[in-house]
This record gives structure tokens, sequence and C-alpha cells, in this order.
């Protein structure tokens, strides 16, 4: 039966990546569809990073191929690739903490400006805390502050895929909470999600497709539903 792949609108195929003798990712294959909140999940080092990096053009494969609705954005430059629609929030946040807020949303919509003011109204109804901090340095800002803050950078971009690599690492339960229910709002509002990510708990809540990430591989996916039973997912990333 030939696989339904006609609302895919990511398609990572057979990539391999490599530093040097290490091989950081092995064939790995992956189908992110239009309006989906897509989890990769896996220990640290599995190559989570490795793989959003790639997407975004910051790493080169050796071999295989990033399909973008129709186009091979294989070896993309970054700014092209974030021009095309897709934002990776890296596990920093990828904000500029000496600068304001106001002036890192204005960052996020370098490549859409002509866009900034309906944008930034979106942003601030979305998250009226920062209307009331956009003179605010962003570094002194609280880390679950900053990260609502790297995820408006990354709205102001007008982007169709949002990428996050790690969106709750170093967070307050509460805060991480916060953080998914937002992830989960923007995707209601349209946006596709793919996030990479070792909180598995979080991940089986809010995910519509899970990734297992194992050694640079793809070990198992499905829905939540497909994969809570599988006794390596209950022993490894649910507990047992």
């Amino acid at each position: 039966m030939v696989p339904d792949n006609s609302n895919n609108i990511l398609e990572i195929k057979n990539i391999t990546v490599s530093y040097g003798p290490i091989i950081a990712l092995k064939k790995v294959f992956l189908e992110v569809k239009q309006g989906q909140v897509v989890i990769l999940i896996g220990s640290n080092g599995a190559g989570k990073s490795t793989l959003l990096n790639t997407i975004i053009g910051l790493e080169k494969p050796d071999e295989g191929r990033i399909i973008y609705h129709t186009d091979d954005i294989t070896f993309w430059l970054p700014e092209r690739v974030t021009r095309s629609g897709i934002f990776l929030i890296p596990e920093d946040g990828g904000i500029f903490r000496t600068l304001t807020v106001k002036e890192n949303l204005q960052l996020g919509a370098y490549y859409s400006f002509e866009k900034y003011s309906e944008q930034l109204d979106f942003v601030v109804n979305l998250f009226p805390l920062l209307k009331e901090r956009l003179k605010q340095t962003a570094g002194t800002l609280s880390g679950g502050e900053q990260r609502i803050l790297a995820f408006s950078k990354a709205l102001m971009a007008n982007s169709k895929i949002l990428m996050f690599d790690e969106p709750s690492l170093g967070l307050s339960p509460k805060y991480i909470i916060q953080i998914y229910d937002t992830i989960k709002y923007l995707n209601r509002y349209g946006y596709t999600i793919l996030l990479a990510e070792q909180n598995s708990v979080q991940a089986f809540k809010y995910a519509d497709k899970i990734y297992v990430l194992d050694d640079g591989q793809i070990t198992l996916d499905g829905s939540p539903a497909d994969l809570k039973d599988y006794k390596r997912i209950k022993e490894v990333y649910l507990g047992r």
C-alpha cells in the first residue's frame, strides 16, 4: 500500500549526519503533516538537536533529503529556510538578553517587517505580559518569561512550522504546563509544531504523533495511544 503523504508539510528522508567518525543521525525518516504536533523524544545525546539543526540548515547531511511542501531544502542556508516559513526556537531560547523585549521582537520580524505591526498586535494580545515589558531588557525576565519571548520572536517571523528544542528544559512544573498549553494553543491557531523533548510525559499528553530517537535512529513512531503500551517506552520514558 502506498503511504498517503498528500498533506505532508515536511518530510525527512533517510537523513544521515556525522561529525567526523561519529555518526549522529542514521538514515532518519520522519513526516510532519499540516496542523500536527509532532514530538521527538529521546535521551540526551540521542540526536534530537542535530535533527532540528539539520532541518533549519545549521548542519548539512551526508545523505538524504529534506522536503518542505514540494521544495527540496536539504542544502538551503538557514536564513532561506527561515524566510520560507520554518523557525527554530533553540534550547537556550535564541533571544538577545542585552536587548529589550521590543528589540527582540523587531529582530524576529526581520524577514517580514512589512507585517510587523500586525504580528506585534497578535503577539501582545496572545501574551499580555509582553505588552507591559516592551522596554524591559530581555535578560531581566524570568526563565519562563524568556521562553515566552522566544516563542513570540518566532511568531513575529510569520512562520508556518515552529520547531522547539527542549522547550521545558530548566523550567519549574508551573511554567512547563504554561509552555505546553501555549504550544497547544498555537497549534489550534494554525501552526504546525515539531519539537524535541526529554520530558516524555508532556509528549504523550500533547502530541498527535511521537517519534522515538535512540542513538541517532528512529526506533518507534506512532500516536501516543499506539506507543504507550510498548515495554521499552514504559520502562525508559514513562517509568516502570
